[in-house]
């Protein structure tokens, strides 16, 4: 069963989010393998990020965050009174509280690495991003790894369909919108965007390979909506629930209830 939405599923941004991404990955790299043959590959490139402060998470990718309750310890301080004294210590009551301390999380994340068959050189880099690279402390590691990948010439894309967060890249000139994907062609200075509403589709971008080799296209709106029907996701999401933050506005909101509860889209 396809999404109700014509482009990006919020209901895709919540705990689904770690199945989407790696599906959403795998995806992209199967469509874009037989268009670089024979010349390039497609490899998944997977490593594993410590989310250090989860906290904005909870409830939101991280239903079932494990939580450590710091245990109260009362001491009498009787090392103030002499040995044998019959004076009797008198303490206050101390107030019981417990502490919850949030755990670090490791997160994996899978990305599509583009390389020359024949030596093996990263040629483009394709990067979905997770809530984990855009927020701190990550959010820093992740804008230096952009400009490594600049300074060596590798063509950068970058694959945002999470509202939430803030983009690695703010410039006044790039429009408010719910999803960007941008190309950053190596050695030229010059990023082209896609700033993606919750009404549009997903678009096809060029993926830029070595000169004099031209670009191929990555159709992101079929792999999104190949992994959804392959992965069951309607089966996983109550469309009658409020989608994961942030909240939509209220223009978005009018337009997804009249979606949702339309005859076309199999939602009540």
């Amino acid at each position: 069963m396809p999404s109700p939405f014509p482009g990006m599923d919020p209901y895709l941004e919540g705990y689904l989010w770690p199945d989407v991404h790696n599906a959403l990955a795998g995806k992209v790299r199967q469509l874009l393998m037989p268009l670089l043959r024979p010349r390039y590959v497609a490899r998944l490139e997977i490593y594993v990020v410590e989310d250090s402060a989860p906290e904005g998470d909870i409830g939101i990718m991280y239903p079932d965050i494990e939580v450590i309750l710091a245990q109260p310890t009362n001491i009498t301080p009787t090392s103030l009174y002499p040995l044998g004294s019959s004076e009797e210590p008198h303490m206050a009551t101390p107030a019981t509280v417990a502490i919850p301390m949030i755990l670090p999380i490791e997160v994996q994340v899978v990305n599509v690495e583009i390389r020359d068959a024949a030596d093996h050189q990263l040629v483009t880099a394709l990067e979905i991003l997770s809530p984990v690279n855009k927020r701190e402390p990550e959010l820093t590691p992740y804008r230096q790894k952009r400009q490594r990948l600049y300074q060596d010439g590798v063509h950068l894309v970058e694959i945002d369909l999470l509202r939430r967060g803030t983009r690695p890249v703010i410039h006044p000139r790039i429009p408010e919108s719910s999803y960007i994907v941008s190309v950053t062609r190596a050695q030229t200075g010059k990023t082209d965007m896609w700033s993606i509403g919750l009404r549009d589709p997903l678009p096809r971008i060029p993926i830029p390979l070595r000169p004099p080799d031209t670009d191929v296209i990555l159709d992101l709106e079929m792999a999104l909506s190949a992994i959804y029907d392959e992965a069951g996701y309607d089966l996983s999401i109550n469309y009658t629930d409020t989608p994961p933050p942030p909240t939509l506005s209220d223009d978005d909101t009018q337009w997804m209830k009249k979606l949702l509860t339309s005859p076309a889209s199999g939602s009540s």
